[in-house]
């Protein structure tokens, strides 16, 4: 197997600006003016519509022959995916619509792929002229941030550890004028002890840290960016089972969006000073481990009881955000797959949205709604803060029980966030268990395109 990654989709490749060039016409129908068109239509035209079954089906199209070259009539769907399925399907080519243009983010993540661990089964690219040209560097950067996550957590635990995890940062660094900066080994211990109690298992050259990177003018409003960097997550000695254990190469899925959006905040040289935070580790099991019923000392000064090694990403994000308010930042943002009680809430795509500000809420969920990446918004409900107490500690890590989950781990983290600070906490599964259109199975973004959407308003380049 390759060492390196494969090369991702030269997006900026797949849309270019119309200006006249040769291109197979791409014909938008619907449902209702189906009939109406296929009835002018000529008999050859009519028994190839019928071969290839075409009914005007959102998601359905059909090749046709012409007297000088071979067009394509659709049924698009609606929304940020109405073009993956031409995207998908379509011979190589070039293509234009004869309408309006559809949003352009589904026809090219339509074509996205990941084949690091096997040889390429792909045809040539499909190519879309679009005559809205200030909307195309603006989805190449949505779909390269995507391709990003997705990258990221389909690779293997093997080829993307804490060392890797940091790698990636450099180069995001590189590329935009960041700075990196990275906490390990005593500096760890001494700063950061839940960081590096989870983390202190693995072996050296998946050693725990903290990743930090720096952007932007100071003078500008600061916010801040954090990610669950669990490059692998056994359970510690509260080991998983074997199928718990299988997708466990996702757990740095929080640490891959917030990465992703890094990326975007940046491109888009949005007027913030940036500050990405990833506290990156592997919950391994040797004779180091952090134990159950150890109490572990914190960077907020606080003291947690370990009641389960298998709820390490929220100790780890604990000691993320105790740092992160220590700079002053107006708005913190945290990703994580955090809980599988989020997932039994409401499912793989619908991630929980946590946070007590309500400007910040509404701003979310609106984006949401907007750009076609929806949250639900959960409460961080006050009364089940007593399921935190510990006999011994100032808190423990996971209540018995299991009941409210996803609220209580949601509940832990915001003993480590300033009261004065706009935060959210997204609790995001960073996978998706059956493909659709533009969308395979594999590791997947949730709530990125609305994240993004909700800083690009509220901090607007002027």
């Amino acid at each position: 197997m390759p060492s390196t990654p494969a090369p991702a989709p030269d997006f900026a490749a797949l849309i270019q600006p119309d200006r006249g060039q040769p291109a197979h016409r791409i014909e938008i129908i619907d449902a209702a003016g189906f009939e109406p068109w296929l009835t002018a239509q000529t008999p050859m035209v009519r028994a190839a519509v019928a071969g290839q079954q075409f009914t005007a089906k959102p998601g359905s199209s059909a090749v046709l022959a012409g007297a000088d070259a071979w067009h394509v009539v659709a049924a698009l769907e609606t929304g940020s995916w109405a073009l993956a399925k031409l995207a998908e399907t379509l011979p190589e080519g070039t293509y234009r619509l004869d309408e309006a243009d559809a949003p352009l983010l589904g026809w090219l993540l339509g074509q996205y792929w990941f084949d690091r661990y096997r040889k390429p089964d792909r045809s040539g690219p499909r190519i879309l002229l679009t005559r809205d040209v200030a909307a195309i560097e603006p989805a190449v950067r949505l779909a390269s941030a995507t391709a990003l996550v997705r990258d990221l957590v389909n690779t293997g635990a093997s080829d993307l550890g804490p060392a890797e995890l940091e790698a990636e940062a450099d180069a995001l660094a590189r590329r935009h004028g960041a700075t990196v900066s990275t906490t390990r080994g005593d500096a760890l211990a001494q700063g950061y002890p839940m960081i590096h109690a989870v983390g202190l298992a693995a072996s050296a050259d998946r050693a725990p840290r903290l990743i930090e990177l720096a952007w932007g003018d100071p003078a500008h409003p600061r916010i801040a960016l954090v990610g669950k960097g669990v490059c692998f997550d056994s359970g510690g000695l509260d080991i998983k089972p074997a199928a718990g254990m299988r997708y466990m190469k996702k757990d740095m899925g929080g640490a891959a969006h917030a990465l992703a959006l890094a990326s975007l905040v940046m491109a888009a040289k949005l007027p913030v000073r940036l500050h990405l935070l990833i506290p990156a580790v592997e919950n391994a099991i040797s004779g180091t481990a952090f134990r159950p019923g150890d109490v572990l000392r914190t960077r907020a000064g606080l003291t947690v009881e370990n009641t389960n090694t298998d709820a390490e990403g929220r100790l780890v994000l604990g000691d993320a955000l105790t740092k992160a308010c220590e700079a002053q930042p107006e708005l913190i943002l945290d990703f994580a797959t955090l809980t599988g009680a989020a997932r039994v809430a409401l499912g793989p795509d619908l991630p929980p949205l946590f946070t007590d500000d309500e400007g910040l809420a509404a701003d979310l969920l609106a984006a949401g709604i907007a750009h076609d990446d929806q949250m639900w918004r959960m409460p961080l409900w006050d009364a089940y803060d007593d399921m935190l107490k510990s006999d011994v500690a100032d808190m423990v890590n996971a209540p018995e029980g299991g009941l409210a989950g996803a609220i209580t781990a949601a509940l832990f983290l915001r003993r480590f966030v300033r009261s004065d600070i706009a935060w959210a906490h997204l609790d995001v599964f960073a996978w998706r268990s059956a493909s659709k259109a533009g969308r395979p199975k594999g590791g997947d973004a949730y709530a990125l395109r609305a994240a993004f959407a909700m800083l690009a308003k509220r901090y607007p380049v002027r």
